[in-house]
Parts: structure tokens; sequence; C-alpha cells
């Protein structure tokens, strides 16, 4: 894809085509990949910071990328897009603990739970929301909020359109975190949910214009560094999101490359 020959399947053609038009470096995917596949080797994390490093992997990844997309390549807003991704990584990985632990994962500080008297065999054996693990997870919430404390800042430098979608995930996601606190810090046997009535208010919230967020140069997280180091700073030369017309014509585009496809069995030149 980032050669420019994606296989001949529509979702290969068209991230081949997002990567080209936002000039989205490779290290990107690359990191979702490998987060993915750290995943698959049912990794554990001896320390918050491995465990930021993973969720540098498979979610500040994201957010960078969803900030190339927006237009914006600012090297500050991307770390406040990466601390916006952690955040609510850690946010997951507290609130799952008990599914988590059920299906045999465990993604929990392992230096916290030594210091805590958890072994970590025994509770994925037996998973029990004893004081010790609520401590735990109350410890990782706390790390989540500073993180979404620091990417306010970032929301502001998106485009205008941008932001309410951005700032209502940011504001939903923190108050999975609440609800985490409401429920003593149980996420064994209980899963914390946000109701419809209150994420109708965080969308509402969301609408306000910004207020605070004043760590916008505040230094990234050093395991998120790299995905933005990788980030070029010269500015695409692909149409922007708001040109209409211009992405009109590329539609049309595509579309009429398809029907040469389809008429001579071949990819166009």
């Amino acid at each position: 894809i980032h050669a420019g020959h994606p296989a001949d399947h529509a979702a290969d053609r068209a991230l081949a085509d997002v990567v080209a038009d936002h000039a989205i470096p490779q290290a990107l995917p690359a990191a979702l990949l490998e987060g993915l596949a750290w995943d698959s080797e049912g990794r554990r994390y001896a320390t918050l910071s491995a465990l930021c490093a993973y969720a540098a992997r498979v979610a500040a990844s994201v957010g960078a990328t969803m900030t190339l997309i927006m237009g914006v390549r600012d090297a500050d807003v991307l770390a406040r897009a990466c601390d916006l991704g952690v955040a609510m990584q850690l946010t997951n990985i507290a609130r799952d603990v008990g599914e988590d632990a059920r299906a045999g994962r465990l993604y929990l500080p392992l230096d916290w739970l030594d210091e805590a008297g958890i072994d970590p065999d025994a509770f994925l054996a037996e998973p029990v929301a004893t004081d010790a693990l609520r401590d735990v997870v109350a410890r990782l919430l706390a790390a989540a909020d500073v993180l979404y404390a620091r990417s306010e800042a970032g929301i502001g430098g998106l485009p205008l359109a941008c932001r309410p979608a951005i700032r209502a995930a940011r504001l939903i996601y923190a108050e999975i975190g609440t609800e985490i606190v409401r429920n003593g810090f149980d996420s064994v046997t209980r899963r914390a949910r946000v109701g419809a009535g209150r994420k109708l208010q965080l969308l509402a919230r969301a609408a306000l214009p910004l207020g605070g967020g004043t760590e916008r140069d505040a230094p990234s997280l050093p395991e998120t560094a790299y995905l933005i180091e990788a980030v070029p700073t010269r500015t695409p030369l692909a149409r922007p999101w708001w040109d209409i017309p211009g992405q009109a014509v590329r539609v049309l585009e595509m579309i009429e490359a398809l029907r040469e496809r389809e008429a001579t069995g071949r990819e166009p030149a």
C-alpha cells in the first residue's frame, strides 16, 4: 500500500488512497498491526510505561491517523491526540478487567499487582474484586485522567467542524471512568456503562465552546513520541476534507476507474 501497489481488494485500494491523500506514514498502521500481534501473543506488561507502549500501538496510532485525515500535522496537536488514544485505552482496560481475566488476558501493570500482593496467575484462575485490585484499577484511572486533561488542549487545534465529535468521544470515555468509580472500582463483577441520557448530556456539552486545556505544547509521552516523529511535516497536496467539489471529482474519477476495470477485466492504467 505504501509503495503504491495495493492488493486487488476494495479495502486495500481505499486505504492506499487515504494513505496517499493524507501522507500517512507507514509507522502508524504498522504500529497498530504490532499492537494486534502483541494481543495475539497474550503479552503482559511489567510497568505502566510498558502498558502505555501497547496503548500507543493500538490506540494512539489511530488518534494520530485521524488527526492527519482531519488535515492537521502540528506535532503538539498530534501529541495530544496520542494522549487521548492512550487515555481511552487505559479506560478500556480498567473497565474490562473481569472480562479480560475470564478470557485469560491480563493488562494491568504487573509491578502494581506485585505491590498490591496480587498473584497474576491466581487472579486469572479466580478473578475477584478485592480491595487490593480495586486500588490498582483506581491507579489506572488516575493515570488516564491526567491524559484526558492534557488531550483537551489539542482539540482546539482541530478543524472547527471536527471538534465536537472528538470532544464527545473524550467526554464519554472519561465518563466510563466515572462510572467505574461509582461501582466502587469493581470491574470484575460489574461492567461500567454510560447511559443514553448521560451520553446526550455529554454530546450537548461537546458542542459548547472549548474551555481550559492549557497543555497543548506539553511533551509527548515517551511511548508515543516515535509516532509523532514519523509524521512528515509537509502538507500533502491532496484535496482537504472540506473541498466538496474536489471530493466530488475524486468520487467520479473512482467510478470511471471501476467502470473501466469492469469493461476490460483488468486494472485501469
